[in-house]
């Protein structure tokens, strides 16, 4: 919540002076602020970066409250707000990705293991920090266009690409509200739209399948999954994982493909891991999420390790993130920092 001092906003509308006292306008803004930061995610791939982009557009609307005409709708003002600090915020920047994005799979060996910046990488997001409070249909559209493979795709279109794009497939706004956002045509939105469907196509990467619920089998799958990784049950999980499964472990850029790959390194450069204890969290980018801790070498309870987010298809594992920034995301996720014995 912002903390500002309780005076009076005004603004000229169409019937004349609206007032507002900053109590008043605070919770306005704070209606807008979930899907303003799911905005702010899809546009620069940080939980982190997407809250301080939201607030400072919750600066930016107290400082120009007085000059806003009631023109547009709050919600409408916002966005545009929200557009142009994130703009503000990838100019000059590198896009974030995933190990997949940088290069291709390499062996389970740990001489592979290579660390780059944080800056480098997609984060993960809690699902209640950007999920709408909708119907069935309106959440699973919006699971979906947080998918990690999704918003790996977004970051290859140009930025305001990518704002025209989420705004017009994601948000569903039209060609024309989308021009007077951006201060541009429809014919530039429109041909900024094809070129963006046609980049998230060669990714066959789509914002309009729908993802649907967990189903009780995959809750179940979940649970044996979990039981079998704290037993480091290699049989178990041979039977979990599809065959052709990825996985990731930013902020080192090696990943791997393929079942086997994944249990050698699990039982070759990863054996520390055995003997983890690993706890249900909130979703993460709309896929089950769990932290992993450690046996700690202290042999005192255990240490955070990872979180892990799990995409699963047709009775399967198919890909494993491990994220290894324990120290900022276990408190995003509400995760204890360590476990006791």
């Amino acid at each position: 919540m912002i903390e500002v001092a309780d005076f009076e906003l005004t603004a000229e509308a169409a019937g004349g002076t609206v007032a507002l006292q900053s109590g008043e306008l605070e919770l306005q803004l704070e209606q807008h602020r979930r899907e303003l930061t799911a905005y702010a995610y899809r546009m620069l791939a940080s939980a982190f970066d997407a809250e301080d982009a939201v607030q400072e557009t919750f600066i930016r609307a107290w400082r120009g409250y007085k000059r806003f005409e009631g023109r547009a709708a709050l919600r409408s003002w916002l966005y545009r707000i929200t557009t142009n600090v994130c703009l503000d915020m990838l100019n000059g920047r590198e896009r974030r990705a995933r190990p997949m994005d940088l290069g291709p799979a390499q062996a389970p060996i740990e001489s592979n293991l290579n660390t780059l910046p944080e800056a480098t990488w997609i984060q993960p997001v809690p699902d209640g920090l950007v999920m709408p409070e909708a119907d069935p249909a309106e959440v699973a559209v919006g699971r979906e266009t947080i998918r990690l493979a999704f918003i790996a795709a977004l970051q290859h279109l140009p930025p305001r690409q990518r704002a025209v794009l989420i705004l017009c497939e994601v948000l569903r706004w039209q060609a024309t509200e989308v021009a007077e956002l951006l201060d541009t045509s429809v014919a530039s939105v429109n041909s900024a739209l094809q070129r963006a469907r046609a980049t998230l196509a060669a990714g066959n990467v789509s914002s309009s399948d729908p993802s649907p619920e967990l189903t009780a089998d995959d809750q179940a799958l979940l649970a044996r999954y979990v039981e079998a990784f704290e037993r480091y049950d290699m049989e178990a999980l041979t039977s979990l994982i599809q065959e052709d499964a990825t996985q990731s472990m930013p902020p080192f850029d090696l990943w791997l493909r393929g079942r086997d790959d994944i249990l050698k390194w699990w039982f070759g450069p990863g054996i520390g891991c055995q003997g983890s204890k690993v706890v249900p969290t909130v979703s993460a980018n709309g896929s089950p999420a769990y932290g992993q801790y450690k046996p700690s070498p202290t042999g005192d309870g255990y240490d955070p390790w990872a979180l892990q987010v799990i995409e699963m298809s047709e009775g399967r594992i198919v890909e494993f993130t491990f994220f290894l920034d324990t120290e900022t995301l276990f408190p995003l996720f509400g995760l204890p920092d360590r476990l006791g014995a």
